[in-house]
């Protein structure tokens, strides 16, 4: 476990597993390790919780709100204005990210936006087009933007309007 997770009226409030030299471990299996199609929340195996300008959390998309499937609501702009801010405390400290961009797209495709490979920022152009990209395919503007500097993290599911489709929320850090 790395840290957990929470979303104040949702039912998003799980632990955050981590396993760099495996990794998916978490996708099918329990906080005990044992088998479950639920799953457990983890962040991607090269993400540094120290490091990384970006975290990615992967959730599953259960479809009676358990898990991720509360962020199908981030779909709507209202949903969205009472619940702008994700809780996410690594061990050692407490952070807050306020939702910068929401929107889907297609995952492990050659026409969908690879969100997923966004870790490190290589210079604060790679950091901008990151950025203006989760903003151009957003389902509504947030009013939040985000610098070079700035941590982010971005929770990633399941969306089922297309073959490999994902619903991607991305937030920064704030406070």
């Amino acid at each position: 476990m790395v840290g957990w997770i929470t979303i104040a009226g949702t039912t998003v409030n799980y632990p955050v597993m981590q396993t760099p030299n495996e990794p998916n471990y978490y996708l099918k299996r329990n906080f005990e390790k044992a088998y479950s199609d639920l799953g457990t929340p983890y962040i991607q195996e090269n993400c540094d919780l120290n490091a990384s300008d970006n975290l990615i959390i992967y959730g599953h998309h259960i479809k009676d709100g358990k898990m991720f499937g509360a962020l199908e609501n981030y779909k709507s702009h209202s949903f969205y204005e009472q619940h702008k801010i994700i809780q996410f405390d690594p061990l050692t400290q407490r952070g807050e990210y306020e939702i910068v961009a929401v929107f889907k797209t297609v995952a492990y495709s050659g026409s969908g936006f690879r969100y997923y490979d966004f870790v490190n920022a290589e210079s604060e152009e790679t950091f901008s087009a990151y950025i203006d990209q989760c903003k151009e395919l957003a389902f509504y503007d947030t009013g939040v933007g985000a610098e070079y500097g700035d941590k982010l993290i971005t929770l990633s599911t399941c969306e089922y309007s297309a073959q490999n489709g994902r619903l991607v929320i991305v937030a920064k850090k704030v406070g």
